[in-house]
């Protein structure tokens, strides 16, 4: 059967003649796939899905005057227009499709349609809302300003597992035999595709194997059990990933299981399509140009591409891979699905080793790039996403927004509107920690090199004033010179103000070079730097003082004593208080009454360390013969009965005491 359809536009917003015939043909390529429809059924098809057009369809096949090949259908466009007459047109679709010349069976050319829109159909016809919801399109206004381009934010961090993988998992379970479903399905996964199998499971009533590693977090595994029921059964097996997937094909073959495989199959792909059909659904009179999208083994990166392209082909799609997991960008680079050797776990949702065959198949043929972003770009991107939705997305949920950013700054875009997806929100707690320390794109972190006499840090610290200091390290190496790693903040508004402290370091005698990016440095060398030293007569005292815009730099300037600092580290941990440890040299004898005057008129709260077993052991090398206790001082709790005039003070930005 050939369907002949008659366009009419309902639209009365002036929609474009071709966003009309995009929705007629989105309903006629439905058509095609499915068999022995009558002008009813065709009827009800149009009202649901082509909302701006009426489409009549006759049965035939229509004469071959009326027929126009390639196609084995043709639309007329009876468009009404409000500011011109009526207008006709006919829409040909680019196609590979066979032509009916030469008499070729009507059939088999309906056939050679199937294959070409066959996951146009299956996206079109996927039940994913069962269980799944249509997310909302969110306008990212912050990361609009800041991106000077639209960002829009596909949020499927609210599904209710809170990740995009219920609508895969649940349309290949729903779409299995009746014979299959109730033998039972089995997954391996230990990550947010578990949590959708269950809930499919749990609202499909059948039964459900997962298997997982032994060293799933318990967290992860409770959180499956609790959205699969009593009909799921979680069995930890194996000391990885591999073993607990071998574990899985051993049930698919002894127990008859269905296995759900978490990318490589049609329905899921089909599944994780249907993201696409609603970000174009909601932009009918939107332009867009390009959609971003997570990439772990390709299911929704293939999946999105091949609706999107079919429909709106002008539309980019970009996938989007952690740099140490870029399994796509390798596969598609060699033109052939490749094994990466080994995969980060910081993205974990997104962390496979080898693509699906099919989607590799479906992205070489209709994703127009790939983007691989940083550890640091992932967690600035999971903080601009809280900016504007207030969730903290994982890892894997925030590539798209991180690959987005690094697209539109690496190529001066500006002016455009993009669509990113946040895949989801199931963040481990314990991830807390280095996303907020990496989060920070705008930190930037130099070693400096300065002479070691008396007031040479307060100089220091003056060429970088008033920038905020997010970290001081400074420890006593030789009398000659000393090494400080420090943290700061460039001012926004003034360009290449980084540059220019440099340049100020530099002319300052300041030896300086940037280690914003580099890995050991960030990692492990912040956490170390000073190390032991064997200056003699040092006293460790730790301080607290109300953290406030200045506060670090009232407290230096409140430190002015004839004293030498040997060991100075600050860091901002965004906590009310900010915490300071200060090594200081004294000399015996009537001096140590003095320091121990002069801290308790300094104003701060402090407790001294000097003989803390963790600084005796790990940052002091003692000199023989050497012995201050006597030095030591009584009161370790100072000055500020009333806690609440000390943070009032200065939280106002008082310049210290005046006695200093």
């Amino acid at each position: 059967m050939v369907l002949y359809c008659t366009v009419r536009s309902k639209n009365t917003h002036g929609l474009s003649l071709s966003h009309t015939l995009q929705h007629a043909t989105i309903a006629a390529r439905r058509l095609l796939v499915v068999p022995a429809l009558n002008s009813i059924q065709v009827q009800q098809h149009c009202i649901r899905y082509c909302n701006h057009v009426e489409i009549d369809a006759t049965e035939g096949p229509p004469s071959p005057s009326v027929i126009s090949p390639p196609l084995p259908y043709t639309l007329h466009g009876d468009i009404n227009s409000r500011k011109r007459p009526q207008l006709s047109n006919t829409f040909r679709q680019k196609s590979s499709m066979p032509s009916l010349n030469n008499g070729q069976d009507v059939e088999s050319c309906r056939e050679s349609s199937k294959n070409l829109c066959g996951y146009l159909g299956k996206i079109l016809n996927a039940k994913v809302y069962d269980v799944a919801v249509e997310t909302e399109l969110q306008h990212a206004k912050n990361l609009s300003e800041l991106l000077n381009n639209t960002i829009l934010l596909k949020r499927e961090d609210t599904q209710p597992v809170f990740s995009f993988k219920i609508r895969g998992a649940y349309n290949a379970m729903a779409s299995l035999p009746k014979s299959s479903l109730s033998r039972g399905v089995v997954a391996c996964s230990a990550g947010n595709h578990a949590q959708g199998v269950a809930l499919s499971a749990k609202m499909l009533g059948c039964r459900a194997v997962i298997c997982m590693p032994l060293a799933t977090p318990s967290i992860k595994v409770n959180a499956v059990r609790g959205h699969g029921g009593e009909t799921v059964e979680v069995r930890l097996f194996g000391n990885n990933y591999d073993e607990a997937a071998a574990e899985a094909r051993r049930l698919e073959k002894e127990e008859g299981l269905a296995m759900i495989h978490p990318f490589d199959d049609e329905n899921v792909i089909a599944g994780q399509g249907t993201i696409g059909l609603e970000i174009l659904k909601k932009c009918v009179s939107h332009h867009v140009d390009a959609i971003f999208v997570c990439c772990g083994g390709g299911g929704m990166l293939a999946g999105i591409a091949a609706y999107v392209k079919q429909v709106r082909p002008n539309v980019k799609i970009y996938g989007v891979e952690a740099a140490d997991a870029a399994g796509m960008t390798a596969s598609l680079e060699a033109g052939m699905v490749v094994t990466l050797p080994s995969v980060g776990l910081f993205a974990d949702g997104a962390a496979v080793k080898t693509v699906g065959s099919e989607t590799f198949r479906l992205c070489e043929k209709y994703v127009d790039g790939m983007v691989t972003v940083s550890t640091d770009q992932i967690c600035n991107a999971i903080k601009l996403a809280y900016n504007d939705a207030r969730v903290i997305l994982e890892p894997a949920g925030a590539l798209a927004v991180a690959g987005l950013k690094k697209h539109i700054e690496e190529n001066h875009i500006s002016g455009s509107t993009f669509v990113a997806i946040t895949s989801g929100a199931n963040m481990d707690f314990n991830r807390l920690r280095v996303v907020s320390e990496r989060a920070d794109d705008s930190e930037r972190t130099l070693q400096i090199t300065i002479p070691e006499t008396p007031g040479s840090f307060r100089a220091m610290y003056s060429k970088i004033w008033p920038r905020n200091v997010t970290e001081f390290s400074y420890r006593f190496e030789s009398n000659q010179e000393a090494n400080v790693l420090v943290s700061f903040q460039p001012l926004l508004h003034v360009e290449n103000d980084f540059d220019a402290v440099m340049h100020d370091l530099n002319q300052s005698d300041f030896a300086c070079s940037d280690i914003s990016h580099n890995e050991l440095a960030k990692t492990h060398i912040r956490h170390l730097a000073g190390g032991r030293s064997g200056c003699a007569h040092e006293r460790l005292f730790r301080f607290h003082f109300p953290e406030s815009p200045g506060a670090l730099q009232r407290f230096l300037e409140a430190l002015n004593m004839k004293w030498n600092i040997s060991l100075f580290h600050y860091r901002n941990y965004g906590d009310d208080f900010g915490r300071v440890l200060v090594g200081i040299q004294q000399t015996q004898g009537e001096e140590c009454e003095g320091m121990n005057r002069f801290l308790q008129d300094l104003g701060y709260h402090y407790i001294e360390e000097t003989y803390n077993p963790a600084y005796t052991k790990f940052l002091r090398t003692k000199p023989e013969n050497e012995d201050i206790r006597e030095c030591s001082s009584k009161n370790i709790i100072i000055p500020f009965k009333n806690i609440r005039a000390l943070w009032i003070y200065f939280c106002l930005g008082s310049v210290g005491p005046e006695r200093m």
